[in-house]
C-alpha cells in the first residue's frame, strides 16, 4: 500500500457523493476550511484514492447502496497494523429494517466510520472531517514511531551480529591462546616429571644400593664368620638395613599418597605422649621436648602409624636444625571453621616447633620434594618431608611452614577433625612396637602360591618354622588344580601379582566359589593396587615385606586360631 501523506499542512479527503450536489457542494464546504477535496466519480475511483494515500473519505451511502462494495472493503482489511482509516458517511432518515441491517454490516466492515444525518449543518461536517483528519495524523505519528523502534531494533541487531563476531573472533584467539598455554604448561610439566624421575631414580638407586651392600655382605661375610658375636653382629645389620628398606618404601608411597592408609579416631595427646619415650631415644641429650596441647582437643582421623612416622620425620629434622641443642615443642590445637586454600572446615593444628638455623625461601620451596635435602651425605635421605607431606594430603589435610633463617622452623600438620570418639585405652606406639613373640600357629597345610622361587623359598621356611606345612604352586592355574585334585589344604596364602592372567583376587574369587569354607590369605609388596578388590571380597591383605612375627599374626587370624 502507498504511504499516506504526512505533511501536518495538507490534507486530502476523497468524496463520493453522487447524487445531485452533495459532491461538489461538500467538496467546496471542505476547500474553505483548508482541506483539500477530490471528487471521485465512482467506487473504484475512491478505492484508487485510498491506496494513492489519502487521509480521510467523505461518501454518502446511497454510493454504496447496490455497489459491489468488496474492494473497498478488501482494501479496509489490508491495512498496515497502524492504519485505520477514518470515513464519514452521510446518511438519509430511512429507517427500513433492510437499509437499517445493510448500514450496520457497512459500518462494521468499514470499521472506523462517523455518521452524519440529512440535513447536516456546514459546522457539523467541518469539524467531523477535521476531527477525521486529526485522529488520522495520530496514526502517522505512531507508524514513525513503529518505524523507528523497527530501525532502532534492527540497527541493534546489527550491533549485536557485529559484537557477535567479534566476540568469535576473540574468542578463537582465546581458544588457541589457551591451548597454546596448555601446551607449555605440559611441556613444563613433562620437563619436570624428568627431572623429578631422575632424582628419585637417583636417591632410591644410591639408598637401596648401600642397604643391599648391608645385607649382601652381610650374607658373604656370614659365611666366612664363626664368632658368634659376630655373627649376631652381621645378623643385625641386615636386619635393620632390611627395615630401612620398608621404612623407604613407605615413605616413597606416602610421598605419591598410594601408601593404605587405616586412618581411625585418635586422641593426639595420649598417641603423642606414647611417643615421648621414642622421641627421646631417637634425639640427641641436648635437645629437649616439650608437649604442648589445648585441654579440649579434638580427636582426629589418621592413621597411627603414619601419624607417629610423620612426627618422628619432623622431630629429627628439627634436631637436626638445632646442632648446638635447644627445645622442640609439639603443640596441638583447634581450628574450627578453618578457610586456608583447598581446606574448608574443623581442623586439628599440630606443629613441631624448633628454635634452630630455619630456612630460607629457596629452601622452603623445595621442602617437600623427595630426596631433595640440604644435609650431608648419609645424613638424611630427603624423604622425610616428603612422606609427611603425602601422609598430610592423603588424609585430607596439608601442611604448612613458617620459618625464618635464625629463628628456627614450625611445621604444621593440618588434620581433620573426627566425628568418631578417640578409644580411652591407651596403645604403644606403632613405630616403635614389635611383635614380643609368636606361637606356633598349630599344624596344618598351606597352599602357598608365589611364581618367584627365591620368595616361595623364604616363605615355606617361615611357614614351617611356624609349624606348617606348605605345597607350593608357581601360578593361579597351578593352585586351582592342586586343589581339584582333593590335596588336603588348611589355608590358601597367594601373591597378589601373579602370571598367567588371574591375580591373587582372582584366584580368591575362584576358591571361595569352589570351597567357601576353605581360608585365604593374600600377600603384596603393593597393597594399594590391590586394597579394594581383596576388601571386597572380605579378605585380609598382608603387606611385603613382612617378619615372621606378621606372618604368624596373620595365619592364626587366617586359620581362626586367635586367642587359642
Amino acid at each position: 500500500m502507498t504511504p499516506a501523506r504526512t505533511n501536518p499542512g495538507w490534507a486530502e479527503v476523497l468524496v463520493l457523493a453522487p447524487t445531485g450536489r452533495d459532491g461538489p457542494a461538500s467538496a467546496e464546504l471542505l476547500r474553505r476550511s483548508a482541506v483539500s477535496a477530490r471528487i471521485c466519480a465512482d467506487l473504484t475511483e475512491l478505492v484508487a484514492g485510498l491506496e494513492a494515500g489519502a487521509d480521510a473519505a467523505f461518501i454518502a451511502e446511497e454510493a454504496l447502496l447496490n455497489q459491489p462494495i468488496e474492494p473497498l472493503v478488501g482494501w479496509v482489511e489490508g491495512q498496515p497494523p497502524w492504519s485505520d482509516m477514518p470515513f464519514v458517511m452521510l446518511t438519509g432518515r430511512r429507517e427500513h429494517p433492510v437499509v437499517m441491517a445493510w448500514r450496520g454490516k457497512l459500518v462494521a466492515a468499514l470499521r472506523n466510520v462517523s455518521l452524519l444525518e440529512r440535513p447536516v449543518q456546514a459546522i457539523t461536517l467541518t469539524s467531523t472531517v477535521q476531527a477525521a483528519l486529526r485522529a488520522r495524523r495520530r496514526q502517522y505519528e505512531v507508524r514513525e514511531h513503529l518505524a523507528e523502534r523497527d530501525r532502532a531494533a534492527r540497527e541493534l541487531e546489527d550491533l549485536v551480529a557485529a559484537r557477535t563476531r567479534e566476540l568469535e573472533v576473540a574468542n578463537r584467539e582465546l581458544q588457541a591462546q589457551m591451548a597454546e598455554r596448555a601446551r607449555v604448561e605440559e611441556s613444563l610439566r613433562h620437563a619436570q616429571k624428568l627431572e623429578a624421575v631422575g632424582q628419585l631414580t637417583g636417591g632410591v638407586a644410591h639408598d637401596f644400593n648401600n642397604l643391599l651392600m648391608v645385607i649382601a655382605g652381610g650374607l658373604d661375610m656370614l659365611d666366612r664368620q664363626t664368632d658368634p658375636v659376630r655373627r649376631q653382629r652381621l645378623l643385625d645389620g641386615m636386619r635393620q638395613a632390611a627395615g630401612r628398606g620398608a621404612t623407604l618404601t613407605r615413605q616413597l608411597l606416602a610421598f605419591s599418597r598410594r601408601q593404605p592408609l587405616r586412618p581411625e579416631p585418635l586422641d593426639l595427646a595420649r598417641q603423642v605422649g606414647d611417643m615421648r619415650e621414642l622421641l627421646d631415644r631417637s634425639l640427641r641429650g641436648d635437645v629437649d621436648v616439650t608437649l604442648d596441647f589445648a585441654r579440649d582437643l579434638w580427636p582426629v582421623a589418621v592413621d597411627p602409624g603414619e601419624l607417629e612416622l610423620a612426627i618422628l620425620n619432623l622431630s629429627v629434622n628439627a634436631r637436626d636444625a638445632m646442632p648446638a641443642g635447644g627445645t622442640i615443642t609439639i603443640r596441638a590445637e583447634n581450628l574450627p571453621g578453618l578457610i586456608d586454600d583447598d581446606l574448608r572446615g574443623d581442623f586439628v593444628r599440630l606443629s613441631v616447633i624448633d628454635s634452630g638455623t630455619g630456612m630460607p625461601p629457596e629452601v622452603v620451596s623445595r621442602a617437600f620434594e623427595p630426596f631433595f635435602t640440604t644435609k650431608d651425605i648419609g645424613k638424611g635421605s630427603g624423604l622425610g618431608l616428603a612422606q609427611v607431606y603425602g601422609f598430610a594430603r592423603q588424609s585430607g589435610g596439608g601442611v604448612r611452614i613458617e620459618t625464618a633463617v635464625g629463628r628456627g622452623t614450625r611445621i604444621a600438620l593440618l588434620l581433620q577433625r573426627s566425628v568418631g570418639a578417640a578409644p580411652v585405652a591407651s596403645r604403644r606406639s606403632v613405630v616403635d612396637a614389635g611383635v614380643e613373640g609368636h606361637a606356633d600357629a598349630r599344624s596344618g597345610h598351606v597352599l602357598l602360591v608365589e611364581d618367584d622361587d627365591e620368595v616361595a623359598a623364604l616363605v615355606i621356611e617361615m611357614l614351617g618354622q611356624l609349624g606348617l606345612e606348605s605345597t607350593r604352586a608357581s601360578s593361579a592355574a597351578a593352585a586351582l588344580g592342586a586343589l581339584a585334585n582333593g590335596r588336603a589344604v588348611d589355608l590358601v596364602f597367594s601373591d597378589v601379582m601373579m602370571p598367567g592372567g588371574m591375580s591373587g583376587v582372582d584366584l580368591a574369587r575362584e576358591v571361595k566359589r569352589r570351597r567357601p569354607e576353605l581360608p585365604i590369605l593374600l600377600t603384596t609388596a603393593h597393597v594399594e593396587a590391590s586394597r579394594y578388590d581383596a576388601e571386597a571380597e572380605g579378605i585380609v591383605v598382608l603387606p611385603k615385606p613382612y617378619r615372621l612375627e606378621e606372618l604368624a599374626a596373620a595365619t592364626r587370624n587366617a586359620l581362626g586360631l586367635q586367642g587359642e
